[in-house]
């Protein structure tokens, strides 16, 4: 049990180093735009696929339709969220600054949302589910 809750403490951790550099990204003087907060919507939507399959998926096969298709939307929704903020700097709407930012959040945010399921999503004992 106390191991989980070390797992929790350092996920919650890498979660706000994630939004820190998200942040830091949009709210310093000299970057000073917001725009880049809509990549919070992406971070949202990236579970859902993944939530949705798992609980309709059959486990009895190795592959299936319905789980490489969350597979698939997961992967389209990440790399949209990687691409919101390059669009953004090439259009001079952000600047490169922030969007090396942006792109530093999303990745510790990704690794969080993915070290998430790999410790809770077993299905065992200490599951996300319990929640």
């Amino acid at each position: 049990m106390m191991a989980g809750i070390k797992a929790l403490v350092a996920l919650s951790f890498s979660g706000a180093l994630g939004l820190t550099f998200l942040l830091l990204g949009c709210a310093l003087e000299h970057f000073g735009v917001y725009w880049p907060m809509f990549v919070l919507v992406f971070y949202i939507l990236s579970p859902i696929p993944n939530l949705i399959a798992r609980r309709h998926a059959d486990d009895s096969e190795s592959s299936n339709a319905c789980r490489e298709l969350a597979y698939f939307l997961t992967a389209g929704i990440v790399v949209s969220a990687y691409g919101l903020p390059v669009v953004l700097a090439r259009k001079s709407v952000i600047q490169w600054g922030a969007c090396g930012l942006v792109m530093a959040g999303n990745c510790v945010l990704f690794l969080t949302i993915l070290g998430f399921f790999l410790i809770f999503g077993g299905g065992d004992d200490f599951s996300w589910e319990q929640w």
